[in-house]
């Protein structure tokens, strides 16, 4: 039974349910949720990211929160919130290497051969690169 599972969350609908799910699940098995929010910036010289990064990080933690906390009730007593930046794929697994997380817990959303190819698919990296089981909630 998965003690600290890792939900990659953005806010959109499948990430809810994945949070959902993540939450049930803790519950059930007595454990945690560690949920890591992913900032992307892709323009700007270094210090404008990293300004970026800082005012953004500390607005996205406020609202993570406040989104959590009113999907579930137990948010405070059952999650750790990481809000980073980065590559989300390359971020996840990195947390599965950082923290003794041992299940996985992601949405998938539907995109076309193009949109895969031009932005990647988040689910498709963690399935390929993850040492842990997956649940993959759509």
């Amino acid at each position: 039974m998965p003690k600290y599972s890792l939900v990659g969350y953005d806010s959109s609908e499948t990430s809810r349910r994945a949070y959902r799910f993540a939450m049930a699940l803790a519950r059930a098995c007595k454990g945690r949720v560690r949920v890591v929010s992913v900032l992307q910036v892709t323009q700007g010289g270094a210090d404008a990211c990293a300004l970026v990064m800082t005012d953004s990080a500390s607005e996205r933690t406020r609202e993570t929160l406040l989104e959590l906390r009113a999907l579930d009730s137990d948010t405070d007593a059952l999650v750790d919130l990481e809000i980073t930046h980065g590559s989300p794929g390359d971020i996840l697994l990195n947390q599965v290497k950082q923290h003794p997380i041992d299940h996985i817990v992601i949405g998938h959303t539907e995109r076309g051969a193009l949109g895969r190819w031009l932005l990647g698919s988040v689910s498709e990296e963690v399935l390929a690169g993850a040492h842990v089981p997956v649940t993959v909630v759509r």
